[in-house]
């Protein structure tokens, strides 16, 4: 087959909207799959490769695939200290195993999450402060961005806050049922898959175009803002009581000022723009 330029692994809700993208706008495409996608979709126009980052023999192929860049984008199977370690440390380990040969490889793109930020403070957080998790989810993750430094290319971890977007609608049901809201109000951060996507597609193709990314970035809107505040805003527009709002005690908040520095432009540049999409 021809040289693939991306491959993608991880082809769920994210990763395939991140293919969709790319192969809009012509870059080619090959995606890592554990399953068989149930429906073709015509607007993903890429490769399939079935296999699991969790079993190294069923990676060999990869070794034949000669990207120029990796994006690792993987879902742990549940919430426990080995399946984080499964998917994002030995899965990524085994998925960077099959490219050591790999002369054209120029990038690895790792999806991450902000978890690793286990700090709770009012003040704004961004890339330069040290991540110090909390719990084994964020030191899995750190521990997986750690693998990247040994690479003979450049890399780049992405730190997600918390999607939203199709599909993703927790927030509008919780609002929804009062009884179920959080016993804390806490600072929150989050991100619209489209433009979780969007970035990603961004950055990959200045690695494409010869330009220099960062190594890190966090991937969050421009409004971090409490559990409260987003709920008792989505109960309004519902039209649905709210308890009584409480006052903050915890979480963190987030800047994406390096993100906006790569004249990325967001499309839901905070939670209203974004859960009014999905409203309507």
């Amino acid at each position: 087959m021809a040289e693939a330029k991306v491959l993608i692994i991880g082809c769920g809700d994210l990763g395939s909207e991140v293919a969709k993208q790319l192969a809009q706008s012509g870059i080619e495409v090959v995606g890592v799959k554990r399953s068989k996608p149930p429906v073709a979709d015509e607007a993903i126009t890429m490769r399939i490769i079935n296999a699991d980052v969790t079993r190294p023999e069923t990676l060999s192929v990869l070794n034949n695939i000669a990207p120029e860049v990796v994006f690792y984008c993987v879902a742990a199977d549940g919430q426990s200290d080995a399946e984080y370690k499964a998917a994002y440390v030995d899965g990524l380990r085994n998925v960077l195993a099959t490219q050591k040969n790999n002369v054209n490889l120029k990038h690895v793109f790792f999806v991450s999450s902000t978890r690793v930020y286990g700090q709770e403070t009012d003040a704004l957080l961004d890339e330069a402060v040290p991540a110090f998790p909390a719990d084994f989810g964020g030191e899995r993750l750190l521990e997986a961005e750690m693998l990247l430094q040994d690479l003979p290319c450049t890399s780049t971890a992405l730190r997600l806050s918390g999607i939203y977007g199709p599909g993703r609608l927790r927030m509008i049901n919780l609002a929804k049922s009062p009884a179920s809201w959080p016993k804390q109000n806490v600072w929150s951060n989050r991100i619209h898959r489209d433009d979780a996507a969007a970035f990603a597609v961004f950055l990959i193709k200045q690695v494409l175009a010869g330009d220099k990314v960062n190594n890190c970035y966090i991937v969050t809107d421009s409004k971090p803002s409490t559990q409260y505040e987003v709920l008792a805003w989505l109960a309004n527009q519902l039209q649905t009581c709210r308890p009584e709002l409480l006052p903050v005690s915890g979480g963190k908040r987030l800047s994406n000022k390096l993100l906006l520095e790569t004249g990325f432009k967001l499309q839901y540049a905070d939670y209203k723009a974004g859960y009014q999409s999905l409203l309507r």
